[in-house]
Parts: C-alpha cells; sequence; structure tokens
C-alpha cells in the first residue's frame, strides 16, 4: 500500500488511482502522446523524485479525460492552482536568505526547465491539456519539494513579520531559534496540561465528612 504523501493542493489528482492497462487503452483518446516522450517523462520525473508513481500513456490518457470532462472553471482551476505553487519554489531558489542544498537546487531546476518548455510532452498551445504534463509532474514530484517549501513560507512569514536584522545566516538563525522556543513552550504547556494536580493514586474516600 502506498503512503500518504504530500500534494501541491488540498485535492490530488486521481491519478493514483487510475488503472493503468488493456482496457484503458480501450477508452477514447483525449491527446497523442509519443510513446518515446512519455519514457522520457517518467525518466525525468523519477530523477527528480525517486520514488513517484510511474507514468505511462493510458494513465494519461485517463487523466486527460477526467480533466476535459469536468466543467470548464474547474478544470482551470486544476491547472492554475498547481502551477501557482511553482512560483514559491522559484522564490525559493532565487532567495538569497534560503540556503537551499545543492540537491533540491538541482531537483528544483530540472523541475522549472521542463515547466518553461513550449514543445515538452504535450504541446503548450493546446486548449487546457497543453498543461496536464506541467502539472502532473508538479503533482507527483512535489514530496521532493514539500518539506522546503513549507519551511520557507514560514520563514518568509517570519521575516516579514519580525524582520530580523543581520546577514543572511543570522537571520535564518534567528528564525530556527525562535521556532525552536515556541515548540519548547508548546510542549511545555502539553505537558503541564497532561499532569494531574493531586497523585492520582490517592484512595478514592480521601476525606472524611462527620
Amino acid at each position: 500500500m502506498r503512503m500518504f504523501h504530500p500534494t501541491p493542493t488540498a485535492q490530488p489528482l486521481p491519478f493514483d488511482h487510475m488503472y493503468s492497462g488493456m482496457g484503458a487503452r480501450e477508452t477514447a483518446r483525449a491527446i497523442e502522446l509519443n510513446d518515446a516522450a512519455v519514457v522520457q517523462f517518467d525518466q525525468l520525473l523519477h530523477e527528480i523524485h525517486a520514488d513517484a508513481p510511474r507514468v505511462d500513456g493510458d494513465r494519461l490518457q485517463q487523466l486527460a479525460s477526467w480533466l476535459v470532462r469536468l466543467p470548464a472553471g474547474e478544470a482551470q482551476v486544476v491547472i492554475d492552482s498547481r502551477l501557482q505553487r511553482v512560483q514559491q519554489l522559484r522564490a525559493l531558489l532565487h532567495d538569497d536568505d534560503w540556503d537551499a542544498d545543492e540537491a533540491s537546487h538541482v531537483r528544483i531546476g530540472k523541475l522549472l526547465a521542463y515547466i518553461d518548455r513550449e514543445d515538452d510532452l504535450i504541446a503548450d498551445r493546446m486548449p487546457l491539456l497543453g498543461q496536464l504534463d506541467d502539472v502532473l509532474l508538479i503533482e507527483l514530484a512535489w514530496p521532493a519539494f514539500a518539506d522546503d517549501v513549507e519551511d520557507y513560507r514560514d520563514f518568509c512569514a517570519y521575516r516579514q513579520a519580525e524582520r530580523p536584522d543581520g546577514s543572511a545566516e543570522e537571520r535564518r538563525a534567528a528564525w530556527v531559534r525562535d521556532r525552536m522556543d515556541e515548540l519548547a513552550l508548546w510542549q511545555h504547556a502539553m505537558w503541564i496540561r497532561e499532569q494531574h494536580y493531586a497523585p492520582w493514586n490517592l484512595p478514592r474516600r480521601l476525606f472524611r465528612v462527620s
């Protein structure tokens, strides 16, 4: 059973639940796919996130058919909501205050390079479905970035609210220190909440009124 993995939006694409096999080949094809290009797409995905599910033509066709059956406005939200998350990756990559490691830079760079192409698996000029491969790559690769993105969002909120002084390294250190202090305070509050005001093993009839 596949474990839960983070997704870029609260409503995951139904890709994991789509059957890939002979039955799928009987469905109407919503897009024209090149088998070699699908293989290359799958290889790129697994370079970015090694534990991602496999992508093949059948499941892509089913995902495309699912998308075109949605009301137009809802389908566009599916696309736009995922593309918007990419802006956070771009910001993270170019923010001098953030110290993402080299491996993260490489993974993000590969994803952005694909998304910025127009001649990818599905031509971007195709209405709606032209960006389906882009959002699928974002969706399935997202676990490779999720922790960094959430930490970066929190750091940006902290930087905006507290405006820490010093170098980039000192600002990050201030963020870590203050968040650790908040965590320690929360843990202390939870510990107090779980304590008893009197020993738990006192006899039931502690007082006797005559």
